[in-house]
């Protein structure tokens, strides 16, 4: 059974940085689309960003863009998304996902949780002065 696991959550004042880490066991995360999703108190889910096996296929969403960067260590097995310039609207519960299929030919790679097959239990995230 694939198992996600978020880290890199916390406490940072507007306009600091985190670095939040999706890892997996039973599965190398390199072969798969993985997505950034947040979700607020009250809020929809939103999708944050993704990249899909190869990096070839990378989205963010305009709440985020410029700010944020989804990257991947293949060697440590961990997809990364490095947030800067943190805002008061970023705070929110963090999850990566994983998509089982592979994209097909000319598909990019997409924010749709319900492309998404497996889900982490997600990391805190707050900003405050």
């Amino acid at each position: 059974q694939v198992q996600l696991v978020e880290s890199g959550g916390g406490l940072v004042q507007p306009g600091g940085s985190l670095r939040l880490s999706c890892t997996a066991s039973g599965l190398t995360l390199e072969y798969y689309t993985i997505g950034w999703f947040r979700q607020a108190p009250g809020k929809e889910r939103e999708g944050v960003s993704c990249i899909n096996s190869g990096d070839t296929s990378i989205f963010y969403a305009d709440s985020v863009k410029g700010r944020f960067a989804i990257s991947r260590d293949n060697a440590k097995n961990t997809v990364y998304l490095q947030m800067d310039s943190l805002k008061p609207e970023d705070p929110a519960v963090y999850r990566c996902a994983m998509r089982n299929r592979p994209l097909t030919f000319g598909e990019s790679a997409s924010v749709n949780p319900g492309q998404y097959d497996s889900w982490g239990q997600g990391t805190q995230v707050t900003v405050s002065s």
